[in-house]
């Protein structure tokens, strides 16, 4: 390290992972017990501190790869957080990291590794520090790409039906859609591709099974929902 900067303050920089999920119709977040003073034992997001040879982006697909053991996820940066008193231990500015995952994907031997819970997000306890405004961030960001960008099949299984889909919209948008004006949307969009296998285990009748082709979606990009 350089002797630079001597004259100026030093500050901690951490990143923090909001880790959404999808099941039984539910937007849900994984969180557990804080394991470190200040805050042991509060409900909180999972994340850690900045190392010296990591930027900020490598930093925080380490903290996701190993709280869930995946590589190829769905992240984006949520916002920079840093109110002089949001951390009662030293000052810390921290970078909030969004995720989005198949909750079927997850090992559960990891989260009982890791002490960590999938809660339902209408059913989110208050979190350590500013935690819960991370999320509210993250909603919010969600809400905005959601009909611009194909989130949703970040969180459904490879193969899955449109009331799945439609079922993903409406959690993270917070509200109903319209069933036939949804379908018939979708079934307008080339690079979700029916497929002419039956989903017989949530549907009684037998629904088709969709699946997202990410090459079609890579030639034409264009998306609007």
């Amino acid at each position: 390290m350089t002797q630079y900067y001597r004259e100026h303050s030093k500050v901690w920089v951490s990143v923090d992972c909001i880790v959404f999920g999808f099941e039984n119709n539910h937007l849900k977040l994984l969180i557990g017990r804080r394991q470190m003073d200040p805050g042991r034992g509060e409900w909180s997001l999972y994340g850690g501190f900045v190392r010296d040879d990591e930027s900020l982006d490598d930093a925080a697909y380490r903290v996701l790869r190993d709280l869930t053991g995946l590589k190829k996820t769905y992240m984006k940066q949520v916002g920079a957080f840093g109110a002089i008193d949001r951390d009662p231990g030293e000052r810390v500015i921290s970078v909030a990291y969004c995720a989005l995952i198949n909750v079927a994907d997850y090992d559960d031997k990891l989260r009982q590794q890791y002490g960590v819970e999938w809660v339902d997000l209408d059913k989110l306890p208050k979190l350590y520090s500013d935690h819960n405004q991370m999320v509210s961030k993250a909603i919010s960001l969600l809400r905005r790409r959601i009909k611009t960008e194909p989130l949703s099949f970040n969180l459904l299984p490879d193969l899955f039906t449109l009331t799945q889909l439609q079922h993903v919209y409406e959690a993270i948008l917070g509200d109903g859609i319209d069933k036939r004006n949804f379908r018939k949307r979708i079934k307008q969009i080339d690079f979700i591709e029916k497929t002419e296998l039956i989903d017989k285990k949530t549907s009684k009748r037998g629904a088709a099974l969709y699946r997202f082709n990410k090459k079609l979606y890579a030639d034409d990009p264009t998306f609007k929902l």
